[in-house]
């Protein structure tokens, strides 16, 4: 078990004062396991410092229009493979049962394919297990980091941590394809209700609410030296 992948979901969840305030017990915990190459421990620290020295306000701002109002960043990891089809439904209830499985349970809230919850779930697997599931989602992973490498976002670290961790590289032509998708501008609000005005499946409650990063402080106070919990959306329980 690599406590590194909780380090990465803290990281990723929607900035707080209380990450603010955590961030760098999450990098800490990532020099010390020692998993990742030292140029991407280095981007990671630069993200960390962004995190604890920026306005919470701007931070919140730019978290927002990144990940929440650009369908291709979407954290959701199979908006990207399934969109909004009742494939993406029944693959959400797969991922549950397996999650169970490993004796993780989420809150209703709580959407299975969040990619802070993943990272989470990976995290109490055997590391040669997590690299490997980690690694089927590497076209997505690589995608995202390349359309943040665009926009100069420092949360391209994350993703690039990542694939550094993956058990195999990103399928070429499948990167290439969502690569080829057109970005959309998250400020043009037509287009963007046009894109999510059908929703073929409804998983969970239908306003998932302001992504918080409660869960995650919980778990570093209780217990010093490791990375807390994600919680978007109400905190996942391990049963």
């Amino acid at each position: 078990m690599a406590r590194t992948y909780k380090a990465l979901a803290l990281l990723l969840t929607y900035p707080t004062e209380d990450l603010q305030a955590l961030a760098p017990a999450a990098l800490d915990l990532v020099v010390a396991e020692a998993m990742l190459p030292k140029p991407l421990i280095k981007a990671l620290g630069k993200l960390v410092s962004e995190l604890v020295s920026q306005d919470i306000y701007d931070l919140q701002e730019r978290y927002t229009e990144l990940f929440d109002r650009t369908r291709s960043l979407s954290l959701n990891l199979y908006e990207h493979v399934h969109g909004e089809s009742r494939d993406r439904g029944e693959a959400m209830v797969a991922l549950l049962e397996l999650y169970r499985t490993k004796g993780l349970d989420l809150a209703a809230s709580e959407l299975p394919d969040f990619l802070p919850v993943f990272l989470e779930f990976l995290s109490i697997l055997p590391e040669a297990e997590a690299a490997s599931l980690l690694g089927e989602a590497t076209h997505v992973l690589n995608a995202m980091g390349e359309r943040l490498k665009i926009r100069g976002s420092s949360y391209r670290a994350v993703f690039g941590a990542m694939a550094s961790l993956a058990s195999q590289a990103a399928d070429p032509g499948a990167l290439a394809a969502l690569l080829s998708e057109p970005e959309e501008d998250p400020n043009d609000l037509t287009a963007l209700d046009k894109a999510w005005a059908e929703t073929a499946v409804t998983f969970g409650p239908s306003e998932v609410g302001c992504p918080k990063a409660g869960a995650l402080v919980e778990t570093m106070q209780a217990e010093p030296g490791r990375a807390p919990r994600r919680a978007r959306a109400g905190a996942a329980q391990r049963a």
